[in-house]
């Protein structure tokens, strides 16, 4: 189930298109005409995804659910990164992607990066939104164990009263346990190493895409400070920071929006 909390929109105007993925529904949404730009979404989808209007105006958006997360159906076969990399190998294949752009979020950036390494081939441009899975000692991310629910929406956009607004106001089972099922299926990729991939770093230099590193400098869930081991890391790549802006960049930083779709367009 997908839920749309709160004053925000559904996705009016998406098209909706089920695929079955190794007998996995998987479901994904697109708007727009354009060359196609993959949107890969982090943990929780309950933020809806009305940035990619913006982006559907020179782009074919194209927004798969992850298994486990939104409308797609669950796997438990899925225990790892790699597991991902290759449903979405899988999908793309199924969409005849030959030649497009990949963005992604959070997870979704720590998935689109490991994919960009291993199939940089197939992309022209690459955007990594906060992106996890590169684990940087020096400056880790929280363990989300030790945060309190009120504390949360200070991790999740540095204004709190933003990430609230996404939260209902009233006790709503329906969305606690959607949620729940999607920081289920993180767990899961989580459960060996919190912080990500240890061999990512070795592998992003594969990388050939000219690459944008979009984030919030006042992110407390992926800090800011790891962008400059991603740069090391990916040959063509420059960083976009967003004064101001938490995790949930395009919420809370709309000019983010902006950034990402002159770097396609460039």
């Amino acid at each position: 189930m997908t839920l749309q909390p709160g004053p925000f929109p559904a996705l009016e105007g998406f098209e909706r298109a089920e695929y079955e993925i190794r007998g996995i529904r998987t479901i994904v949404h697109s708007i727009g005409e354009g060359f196609p730009l993959v949107f890969l979404h982090g943990a929780g989808t309950f933020t809806g995804f009305e940035f990619a209007r913006t982006l559907a105006t020179g782009a074919k958006v194209i927004i798969p659910y992850h298994p486990g997360f939104g409308d797609s159906a669950d796997d438990d076969r899925i225990t790892s990164i790699d597991d991902y990399v290759l449903h979405y190998a899988d999908l793309f294949d199924r969409l005849g992607l030959e030649a497009f752009d990949l963005a992604g979020f959070s997870l979704g950036g720590w998935i689109a990066a490991e994919y960009a390494a291993r199939q940089s081939s197939r992309l022209r441009r690459l955007a990594l939104i906060s992106p996890a899975g590169l684990v940087v000692r020096e400056h880790p991310a929280p363990d989300l164990s030790t945060v309190s629910p009120p504390e949360l929406p200070g991790y999740l956009t540095h204004d709190p009263r933003v990430a609230l607004g996404y939260f209902p106001t009233t006790q709503d089972p329906t969305f606690g346990a959607s949620l729940g099922r999607e920081m289920a299926a993180l767990g899961r990729l989580l459960a060996i190493e919190p912080q990500g991939n240890p061999k990512l770093g070795a592998w992003l230099h594969r990388i050939a895409a000219p690459t944008l590193l979009l984030w919030g400098s006042e992110d407390r869930m992926r800090p800011a400070a790891q962008a400059h081991a991603w740069l090391k890391c990916i040959p063509v790549s420059r960083l976009e920071l967003v004064p101001g802006a938490g995790h949930l960049l395009f919420e809370e930083a709309p000019q983010a929006t902006t950034l990402l779709r002159d770097f396609l367009a460039a």
